[in-house]
């Protein structure tokens, strides 16, 4: 147990304790009016990849919690997490399964583990939340939960949110532990962390949202290479073009460097840039992404939702030693009986030199059956001009549950 999850218990029990002796039907009352929450989404990922055996999987996440209601600013929750898998040798767990030698990772990895674990306090405008808990800022570019893989990624944190200024939004962050896709038997499923978080995003202008960020993140042991501080603003709006039509926009720009346990020694600058047009029937937006390279070093997203962006085939998890730049459209529509369609086409390319790395098409179907169930299919498929990456087809189906 790491310092933050230990103290969970103790908090808990100083909450508990006056609670239960001045007003306890109150307390009783609160966890009474307590809600139950269920998720179970059904999924099949198959993978074609070059130079390794075809993985196909199909996996089963469960997630079952229970939150308190709040009471004189108070609430607690608990969610448990179980991932099974039939025919589990398929595919490669990221190396937890030595059935599964030889074929492509899924990093799907059976599991049942603590999902989420935490107490809050509100007061006022600023809500105050400690213990493991999603942690989502701004679009997930650097600070994500990882949500598309069954086992999401949690923080056991302090995280302070303070929304007293007008339009304003401040959160800061101590990250303890991040526990990530791979589950706790994996040597990479949890990073001891000794990182702090600021961000803080303004909804006052006419013109749209600005937000400010520093991220000092410091990793120990075998994530320390992934220690990062990263600085930067992004400016994001909708403008109203006619009575159907929109423009939709966005600009970032960070720079990044070695920090606290890194033995690196490197800046390295992000640039992101997106601007499109929304109508009744659909979008369609023209992108551009540069994560850069100094001293050949990549610019780092460890804790990204990363699957979210540069190509579904998550060929690019970690940027490249040359950087990467990538170049995309992502069009959006809404089609014959209430199915949703996403598509990108992404073109990528080193920062340094400006070696084709590939191509990528990404598609997505879904649609909602009333307000519990979600279906969807999904279909991933990269075609490499660098022999530094293979060729690679994925394929999703799911059903998706939530209560």
């Amino acid at each position: 147990m790491n310092a933050l999850l230990r103290s969970f218990p103790a908090l808990l029990l100083a909450v508990a304790s006056p609670l239960t002796a001045a007003d306890p039907a109150s307390f009783g009352e609160a966890f009474a009016q307590g809600k139950i929450s269920l998720n179970a989404r059904l999924r099949h990922e198959s993978v074609e990849q070059t130079g390794l055996r075809d993985a196909a999987a199909l996996t089963l996440r469960t997630r079952l919690g229970f939150t308190t209601a709040a009471w004189s600013g108070w609430k607690a929750m608990l969610e448990a997490e179980n991932i099974t898998a039939a025919g589990s040798d398929r595919y490669s767990q990221a190396g937890l399964n030595p059935g599964g030698a030889g074929r492509a990772v899924i990093a799907d990895p059976e599991s049942t583990e603590i999902n989420q674990a935490f107490v809050a306090y509100a007061r006022g405008k600023t809500t105050t939340t400690l213990g493991r808990q999603r942690l989502i800022l701004d679009n997930a570019r650097f600070i994500g939960d990882v949500g598309w893989r069954q086992n999401a990624q949690t923080f056991d944190a302090l995280v302070i949110s303070d929304k007293s200024i007008a339009q304003t939004t401040l959160t800061y962050a101590y990250l303890d532990q991040i526990n990530r896709v791979f589950s706790d038997r994996h040597a990479q499923g949890r990073w001891q962390s000794d990182s702090h978080v600021f961000n803080v995003s303004h909804t006052g202008f006419a013109a749209g949202t600005l937000t400010g960020y520093a991220y000092l993140l410091d990793f120990k042991k075998a994530a320390a290479a992934n220690s990062c501080a990263t600085y930067g603003a992004s400016f994001a709006g909708i403008a109203k073009l006619s009575a159907d039509v929109k423009l939709a926009w966005r600009a970032e720009l960070a720079t990044q460097s070695d920090h606290g346990s890194s033995a690196l020694n490197y800046t390295a600058r992000y640039l992101g840039l997106e601007a499109g047009l929304i109508g009744k029937p659909g979008s369609l937006a023209l992108g551009y992404e540069l994560l850069g390279s100094g001293d050949n070093v990549g610019f780092k997203t460890p804790l990204a939702t990363l699957h979210a962006f540069n190509g579904w085939a998550d060929l690019f998890l970690a940027t490249p030693a040359a950087g990467l730049r990538n170049t995309y459209v992502k069009a959006t529509a809404s089609l014959p009986g209430a199915i949703s369609l996403v598509a990108f086409y992404h073109k990528f390319e080193t920062d340094t030199g400006g070696t084709d790395l590939g191509n990528e098409f990404d598609l997505q179907l879904s649609r909602k059956f009333g307000e519990a169930v979600t279906g969807l299919v999904k279909y991933a498929d990269f075609r490499r001009d660098s022999a530094a990456y293979p060729d690679v087809r994925k394929l999703w189906l799911q059903v998706e549950f939530v209560y």
